[in-house]
Parts: structure tokens; C-alpha cells; sequence
């Protein structure tokens, strides 16, 4: 048999759905399993939203679009991303659909680094796996930002600073962020722009994919600052605002290269599905009553979820400024149950309690110094939320007894 390249053998993955693996494997065993693992709403789509995929369907909407999208939603995003955005001047033609906004991860790596120039991206540690994967992957060398704990799990601008090179080309921005759930100010995305401008070689792409889900305050995104739309890849999607995830709709803008990821998204994908996309388009446009309601139902959850947390032996959770998630320290339960790492501690969760969870080892290597950690994805009921924390609470407990 003929080897796979060392590209594909080598290329990462999204740890969440390895867990699930995981996870599904003990339900069909008949364990009874908790899961805080997949980051996405529990909710179904919208009504309305509904409604139009199944009129999109009956009225034939069934083959290829343009491979940017069709028209009516690039123009509907275009003014979604500009009303968020303090009214920035995002055309129709600057705003490219794709199926989810994942695939724009790796174009936005491919469009702004070559193979063999050793060019640099630069990333946020803990984050979304695929930034480190698709870097990688693509030909770039992947270089960590560490985000840190008393910081709310923003990144020093002065670790930025010592950073940037003439190497660097891309700077990828996530907030609200996965997995921690922290947000970057308005103050702190100000210092980073000033950074910024001693290096005008640098795109940078802002996942802004939880933009709707920002709890304290109004969201902000860098592009609105000075000098800085043009160099900012904006990308958004319906995927966590209308609990589409399945439905595949992401929409990213930036007015030079919306044609280049056009080209791209014509040698992979061709287009989004014709469907999703008017779903989507009426995602957008339509009531926004149950994205509200979503929002409101996650802001209690996280209330709950992060009391419970503080309230379990060991354990230190801090209060998400975004998203759906929660990344509580458990340095200290570790300790009390003697396992040596959040991943040791996560599987005993898993398999002695039934509760599953995520380590942090699963979105970058640890940042030093800032001990261990685990993430749940609050997007569950109150009632699993409730359970799934009494469980790990007597899970310590019974355990820490033992170790003593």
C-alpha cells in the first residue's frame, strides 16, 4: 500500500469529538454519562429559520450557488457584520459564505503565508485546536500567545510585542474565546492595534463566531478601530447565534480578499448548501426573539454552572465574560485525588463518575505556570448542570479520602 503523506499524517484534530467518541462508546455500554464536551446550543434552529429551509426545498433551491454565496445573504451579512460593528463599510462584494466558518481557518492561513518562507502565525494558547492544525497543515510555523488566568484569560500585549517579527503574517484573534470563555476589551484590543502598527505586514483574523453571546457590555471587534479594517478578516456565522451548527453557515468579510477566498472556497467546497443558505438568510433577517431567549437561557446557566463550580473541593472557576463555556481550575483537586493532571482527572470523571469533560491539554500545550485545567460547555439544562457538578463534587470527596 502506498504511504499517506506526512501533511495528513500529522494533521490534528478537534478533541471534543474524540471525547465524544469516547462518550458515546460508554452510552452504548449502558453507562449512564453527563456531557459537558461539544460546544454547541442545545436548541433546535429557530422556527422561522426552519421554515425557510423547507420552502427553500419545495420550491426547487436545490443546486450550486455562487461559490461566494448567494446574493441575497452576502448582501443580509454584509449589513448584519456592519450594524454590529459600529457601522463599519462592509459591502455585499466584501462578504464571502461558506459551509461553517471552520473552512475560512485555513484559508485565511493560506492567503496571507506561502510553503517555505517560513512565515509565522500567530495564535491564541489555550484555543481552538484547527488555528495550531490548519497552521501546521498549510506550510506556517504555529506560534503560541499565552493567554493567562489573571488576566481573565486575555494575553499580555507585551508577550505580543516580543512576538511579532517580520516573519509574522497572521494574528488570529478569538473572542469571546473557546475554550475559556474570556473576552478581549475594548482597551485591550486598542493596545493591540497600536502594537499592530509597527508591523503592516500582519492580517489578522478575528474569530468572532460568539459575537451575540457577550455578557457584560456590548461587543467590540478590532476592525473598528483606526487603520485597522482593512487588515481584519472578519468571521461570524449562524452556527452559535441561531443553533445552526449542523446547518453549516459561516460568513467572513474583508474587502481585499473576499475574491481570493472565493477562489478557494471554488477549488474545495464549490458553495454552501442552497438551503442552509436561505435558512440562513432568514436567520439574519427575520425575528430574533429565540436568539434572545438562547442568550438570556445561557447567561442563567453560566451563573449556575460557576457558583456550583466554586462550591466543589478544589476547584476555582472564574466568571466568563462570553460564550458557552467555563474553564475552572482544578489544580487543587488534582492534588486532593492524586492524579497527576487535568487529563489523568478527566478521565476518572469520565469513567468513575460519568460526567464528561474536556482537559486542557486538548487546546494547546499548558501555559506555564498557570496549573490545570479542565473546560465544560454550559450548553446543557439546568438539570444536567446541576448533576453533572454534584457528581464531580462527590467524585473528589469519596476520592480524596482514599488518597488520604
Amino acid at each position: 500500500m502506498p504511504d499517506i503523506s506526512r501533511r495528513a499524517a500529522s494533521l490534528g484534530t478537534e478533541n471534543a469529538f474524540v471525547v465524544l467518541a469516547e462518550v458515546n462508546a460508554l452510552a452504548r455500554q449502558g453507562k449512564d454519562i453527563i456531557s459537558f464536551c461539544i460546544g454547541q446550543p442545545d436548541f433546535p434552529a429557530p422556527d422561522n429559520v426552519q421554515e425557510a429551509a423547507i420552502r427553500a426545498i419545495k420550491s426547487g433551491k436545490h443546486g450550486y450557488t455562487p461559490s461566494a454565496g448567494i446574493d441575497e445573504l452576502r448582501e443580509a451579512a454584509a449589513k448584519y457584520l456592519s450594524g454590529m460593528r459600529g457601522g463599519l463599510p462592509i459591502r455585499a462584494q466584501d462578504v464571502v459564505v461558506g459551509a461553517g466558518a471552520k473552512p475560512f481557518i485555513a484559508y485565511a492561513v493560506l492567503s496571507s503565508t506561502d510553503y517555505g518562507a517560513g512565515d509565522e502565525v500567530i495564535y491564541p494558547n489555550p484555543g481552538f485546536p484547527i488555528y495550531e492544525s490548519q497552521i501546521l497543515a498549510n506550510g506556517a510555523k504555529p506560534v503560541p500567545i499565552h493567554l493567562h488566568e489573571d488576566k481573565a484569560f486575555a494575553f499580555n500585549v507585551e508577550d505580543l510585542e516580543k512576538l511579532l517579527n517580520k516573519k509574522t503574517r497572521l494574528l488570529i484573534l478569538n473572542y469571546p474565546h473557546n475554550p475559556t470563555g474570556g473576552c478581549l476589551s475594548k482597551e485591550d484590543l486598542i493596545q493591540v492595534a497600536e502594537v499592530l502598527k509597527r508591523h503592516p505586514q500582519v492580517w489578522v483574523y478575528a474569530d468572532e463566531i460568539y459575537s451575540r453571546l457577550v455578557f457584560n457590555g456590548e461587543f467590540f471587534s478590532i476592525a473598528q478601530l483606526p487603520g485597522m479594517y482593512e487588515r481584519t478578516i472578519i468571521s461570524d456565522g449562524a452556527s452559535k447565534t441561531w443553533a445552526m451548527t449542523g446547518w453549516r453557515i459561516g460568513f467572513t468579510s474583508n474587502p481585499a480578499l473576499a475574491p481570493v477566498f472565493t477562489r478557494w472556497i471554488t477549488n474545495t467546497e464549490s458553495c454552501a448548501s442552497q438551503i442552509s443558505q436561505w435558512a440562513a438568510l432568514e436567520a439574519i433577517t427575520g425575528p430574533q426573539g429565540a436568539a434572545q431567549a438562547m442568550k438570556d437561557s445561557f447567561l442563567e446557566r453560566r451563573n449556575l454552572i460557576v457558583r456550583l463550580l466554586n462550591e466543589v473541593p478544589g476547584v476555582k472557576c472564574q466568571l466568563p465574560g462570553g460564550a458557552f463555556y467555563v474553564w475552572p481550575n482544578v489544580s487543587e483537586a488534582c492534588r486532593r485525588i492524586g492524579a497527576a493532571d487535568s487529563e489523568e482527572f478527566r478521565k476518572r470523571l469520565l469513567n468513575e463518575a460519568g460526567v464528561a469533560v474536556l482537559a486542557d491539554i486538548h487546546f494547546g500545550s499548558r501555559v506555564p505556570g498557570e496549573g490545570q485545567h479542565l473546560r465544560f460547555s454550559y450548553a446543557a439544562s439546568k438539570q444536567q448542570i446541576e448533576a453533572g457538578v454534584q457528581r464531580m463534587a462527590e467524585f473528589i470527596r469519596k476520592n480524596t479520602k482514599k488518597a488520604a
